[in-house]
This record gives C-alpha cells, sequence and structure tokens, in this order.
C-alpha cells in the first residue's frame, strides 16, 4: 500500500486490515483517479499474495466521500473498533494491522499517515507538506 500511496500521491488517513476485509480512509490521488490507485493496489499485492487458494481482494469496493472533520474522525473510530467488535481484541491498540497505534502515540508503521504526528516530523525535517 504505501509503495501504492507514494506513486499515485494521496494520502491514508487511516486503514485497518481484518482478517477477510479491509478498511482505508484515503485522499483523492494527485495522479490518476482513486479506481486507477486502487486497482494498482489490488493488482500488486494479489502478485504478491499469489499461490493464496481463495481470492483475497472482491471485485468492487464500497466507496463514501468523507467531506469534513467530524466525519473523518467518526469513520476512524468506525474502522479502528472493527476489530474490538468482532471480538478479535479487547482494545484496539491490541490490533497489529491498524493505524489505530499511529493516533495514540505517534508509532510509525509501513503506511504514512497524514495526522498531527507525521506534520510534527515533517516540519522537523524541513519539510513544508504533511
Amino acid at each position: 500500500m504505501e509503495e501504492v500511496r507514494r506513486r499515485h500521491r494521496f494520502v491514508v488517513a487511516g486503514y485497518v486490515l481484518m482478517p477477510e476485509h479491509v478498511h482505508v480512509l484515503v485522499s483523492e490521488p494527485e495522479l490518476d483517479s482513486l479506481a486507477v490507485a486502487l486497482k494498482v493496489w489490488k493488482q500488486e499485492s494479489s502478485k504478491k499474495l499469489k499461490g493464496e487458494e481463495r481470492q483475497f481482494w472482491q471485485r468492487r469496493y464500497y466507496d463514501f466521500n468523507v467531506r469534513t472533520e467530524k466525519k473523518t474522525v467518526e469513520k476512524l473510530k468506525y474502522m479502528h473498533r472493527n476489530p474490538v467488535v468482532r471480538g478479535l481484541v479487547s482494545r484496539p491498540e491490541e490490533w497489529a494491522w491498524s493505524s489505530y497505534r499511529h493516533y495514540l502515540t505517534g508509532e510509525v508503521g509501513t503506511v504514512e499517515i497524514k495526522s498531527h504526528w507525521t506534520a510534527a516530523r515533517r516540519e522537523g525535517l524541513g519539510f513544508n507538506r504533511s
């Protein structure tokens, strides 16, 4: 996901990888469309999962335009609580395949998350863009 994020230049606000589905909250890419960026992500990750017994990705994805900060927070809370609701962990920070710990502690994961933590790091390194 990080490779595709960089190449298509979009922002990831959050993610949660579940056993049978994925939640991602992303911006529109600067290059191509969101549909193209997601297609590339699905294709590249499918190649890496080649040999798995079952298909990982569904043909269609559900999208929802998030236009306000309030709705962004609502969607992030829903996504991050998903492993708890499903009974996989007792607290969101226990789920390793999520952006939750980044928001909680600033932990840097394999996918760059746009947050106040990231902005502070970029400012400290002299970057103007977050």
